[in-house]
C-alpha cells in the first residue's frame, strides 16, 4: 500500500505539491501536517520557482485530517494544521489550489490557504468542526470570512454542511469551476501566465492583500531597482513579450 505522503516536482517555473493518500481520500497524517512547512521553505527561496500548485492524487484533494494517525492531544493536533496553513499562506509566490473531489475540513484550511482556487465539477467543499466539537482556529475562520464574508462563513462553520462547486463560486471560496477533464489544462495554462508576469507586483500586491501597509517604501524602492518597470513599459511598446528579472521574494 502506498504511503501518505506529499508530492514534489518541479518544472517551467511551476512547483507542484500533491497531497497523497489515497486509501483515506488523501487526509492529512501528522506527518504530512509537520513535513509541509519544511518542505515549502527551499521551495520559496528557489529562484527557479515562480508559482506554486496545491493538488491531490486522484480525485481527490483533501478530505481533511486523517485521525486515526493523530496520536496528540486535541491542541497539538489542530497546531500542527495551523502551523502548515500559516506556512503556505506565508509562501511568498503566488499559490493556487487545484481542487478535486472533496475538500473537507484540514484540506479546505489548505485551499483557502492558498492565493486562489481552481475546483472541477463535481468537486464538494466543507469545513466540518461542528460535526466534532471541535473549535476552528481564530486565524482559519479570519481568513475563511475574508474568502465569502461573515454570513457564508457562519453557514459553512455552524452547519458543516457540504457544498457545491458552484454554490463555492459563487460565495469565492474558489475562483474558477471547470468541466470535468480540464481542470489540468486550465491549471497549466494560467501558471504559464502567472510565471510571465512580473514577479514583482505579485510579490508586493500578496503583501498587501493580505493586509500589510508599511511596505510601500519598500516597494517603492525594488521598483526602481529591479528595472522591470522599465522592462515592461518597453516590451508593451515594442509590442512582444516582457522579459522581467526581479527576483526577490519580498523580505521581513
Amino acid at each position: 500500500m502506498e504511503q501518505p505522503q506529499l508530492e514534489q516536482s518541479v518544472a517551467d517555473g511551476v512547483a507542484t505539491v500533491v497531497i497523497s493518500n489515497p486509501a483515506k481520500r488523501n487526509a492529512m497524517t501528522a506527518a504530512m501536517w509537520r513535513a509541509l512547512p519544511g518542505l515549502l521553505a527551499p521551495l520559496a527561496a528557489d529562484p527557479a520557482v515562480r508559482v506554486l500548485v496545491l493538488t491531490g492524487a486522484g480525485a481527490t484533494f483533501c478530505a481533511g485530517a486523517d485521525i486515526s494517525s493523530l496520536s496528540e492531544p486535541g491542541d497539538e493536533q489542530q497546531s500542527l494544521a495551523v502551523r502548515a496553513e500559516e506556512a503556505l499562506a506565508a509562501f511568498p509566490k503566488p499559490t493556487l489550489a487545484a481542487v478535486r473531489g472533496y475538500c473537507v475540513g484540514g484540506g479546505s484550511q489548505l485551499a483557502a490557504a492558498c492565493d486562489l482556487r481552481f475546483a472541477e465539477e463535481g468537486a464538494l467543499f466543507g469545513i466540518t468542526p461542528a460535526k466534532l466539537g471541535i473549535v476552528y482556529p481564530s486565524s482559519s475562520t479570519r481568513r475563511l470570512v475574508s474568502l465569502v464574508g461573515p454570513s457564508a462563513a457562519k453557514y459553512l462553520l455552524f452547519s458543516a454542511e457540504l457544498v457545491d462547486a458552484d454554490r463555492a463560486l459563487r460565495t469565492g471560496l474558489v475562483d474558477e469551476v471547470l468541466p470535468t477533464g480540464e481542470l489540468g489544462k486550465r491549471v497549466a495554462e494560467f501558471a504559464r501566465t502567472l510565471v510571465s508576469r512580473s514577479q514583482l507586483t505579485q510579490a508586493a500586491a500578496k503583501e498587501y492583500a493580505a493586509g500589510r501597509t508599511d511596505r510601500d517604501a519598500y516597494w517603492a524602492e525594488q521598483a526602481r531597482g529591479s528595472g522591470d518597470t522599465a522592462e515592461g513599459i518597453a516590451a508593451f511598446l515594442e509590442r512582444r513579450a516582457p522579459r522581467f528579472t526581479y527576483g526577490g521574494a519580498g523580505g521581513a
